[in-house]
């Protein structure tokens, strides 16, 4: 096996998991609150969480085709530079390896919040805890692909486990008293208008579905992606909304919007209303669970952009080493490097901030690739074409792009640095080039 070659070792049960995984953490237990604080309407609310979950189910129907036709790792990247060139390439690969290194060195800082809440004395050492998962994960990974997949479909059904218990829980119990909360935690609608608030609200549950494309960043190491990549991403997508409209339901179901607006964590808030104070541990550790799944998904698929960038000789050559596990084993360690260093300078915070934006950037740029390949490379061999193509992915397109200018009109400060970062990504990706 050459060095900088990963293994096909991967099928459609990874591929569900990991979507999964790489999808659902605390957001889901955590975004209700402020998203009721913004609407404070329950159809709204739940109409909100649909929207985007049709539009990340319309979005894996194309990205199906671009990742059936380049089986490659480094998702996204691999589609831009294909499409639009190197330079195109390196903005939205280093766009989306910094989101995700971001994101993990939120992940791994929460998940330290909530162990120095099960056991106190961990409160001195949030960070060295933080650096210490991220660690322990590289070295689980460097065992090799086969048991990290084995550990994402474990955690994954844990996690989806785990909710629907939560849901079934909710609906079956009675709480003992109902729940009353002051009308002064909604933001009045008329406060800037309905729209601004749909807008940091769509905001929010785009950051809690990202991720629903995570399968196809692996169809270079599936035995099969033709034909797995397909169910792989409509599985998850499909389970993934279930999940998250049941889970709100859920929590209407036991706090009135009023209370849900005021909650930071509205799952504890809503199993301590069925069971008393100190439950609440146990919402806790479900979300310990979920971020391990999430942390575990990132350091799997976010590591294998930069090892394709590497490979292409768009990133630093040493990143293309795979080991006798079939993992890259030196860009996993500069991805987890990468997040340890914003956990040590406190950067992964404002980095969170922009990754909506990195996000959807990306998004787009893939349903922008799929229209110019349709066109410059018609011969393409497409095992899988894209349902309601060219009208769903022209709509995907202009969707995204309107997103996009809401987050930098919703968040200007924010999105200053991300369009700051594309200034200067020329004289970077010439400096790395040589």
């Amino acid at each position: 096996m050459a060095q900088n070659q990963l293994k096909k070792l991967l099928g459609v049960g990874f591929g569900v998991a990991v979507t999964i995984g790489g999808t659902i953490g605390t957001g889901i237990l955590r975004k209700p609150g402020p998203i009721a604080q913004d609407i404070g309407n329950p159809i709204l609310i739940i109409a909100v969480w649909l929207i985007v979950g049709v539009y990340a189910l319309a979005g894996s129907l194309s990205v199906m085709e671009l990742g059936t036709m380049l089986p490659k790792a480094g998702g996204w990247y691999v589609y831009a530079r294909r499409a639009f060139g190197n330079y195109a390439g390196f903005i939205i690969g280093i766009s989306s390896w910094l989101g995700s290194v971001s994101a993990m060195a939120f992940g791994a800082a929460v998940m330290s919040e909530y162990i120095s809440l099960l056991f106190p004395s961990f409160v001195d050492y949030q960070k060295i805890t933080a650096i210490g998962i991220l660690v322990a994960f590289v070295a689980f990974h460097s065992v090799g692909v086969r048991l990290a997949s084995r550990a994402q479909e474990v955690m994954s059904v844990l996690k989806g486990v785990g909710l629907l218990v939560f849901v079934v829980v909710c609906f079956v119990i009675k709480p003992d008293q109902p729940v009353v909360a002051s009308v002064d935690t909604i933001r009045p609608l008329a406060e800037g208008g309905i729209w601004l608030g749909v807008l940091a609200a769509l905001q929010a549950v785009f950051y809690t579905y990202d991720g629903w494309h995570t399968a196809a960043y692996f169809t270079e190491e599936d035995v099969d992606p033709s034909r797995n990549l397909p169910r792989s991403m409509i599985s998850g997508v499909l389970l993934i909304i279930g999940i998250y409209v049941l889970v709100n339901l859920a929590l209407l179901y036991i706090l009135p919007v009023s209370a849900l607006a005021g909650s930071k964590l509205p799952a504890a808030d809503a199993v301590q209303v069925l069971f008393g104070p100190g439950s609440a541990q146990v919402v806790t550790f479900l979300l310990m669970i979920s971020i391990m799944g999430i942390i575990n998904a990132q350091i799997m698929f976010n590591p294998r952009v930069i090892f394709a960038m590497g490979r292409d000789g768009l990133f630093f050559r040493f990143v293309t080493q795979v080991n006798s596990g079939g993992t890259p084993l030196n860009a996993t360690m500069l991805t987890a490097g990468a997040s340890i260093l914003m956990i040590l300078t406190n950067t992964y915070s404002k980095l969170s901030d922009i990754a909506t934006f990195f996000f959807v950037l990306c998004y787009a740029s893939a349903f922008a690739a799929l229209i110019r390949l349709r066109q410059t490379e018609p011969e393409l061999a497409r095992p899988v074409h894209a349902w309601g193509y060219p009208f769903s992915t022209w709509t995907l397109l202009f969707a995204s792009i309107a997103f996009l200018v809401g987050v930098v009109i919703g968040d200007f400060s924010s999105s200053l640095y991300a369009l700051g970062f594309i200034a200067v990504s020329y004289p970077v990706y010439l400096l790395i080039k040589q």
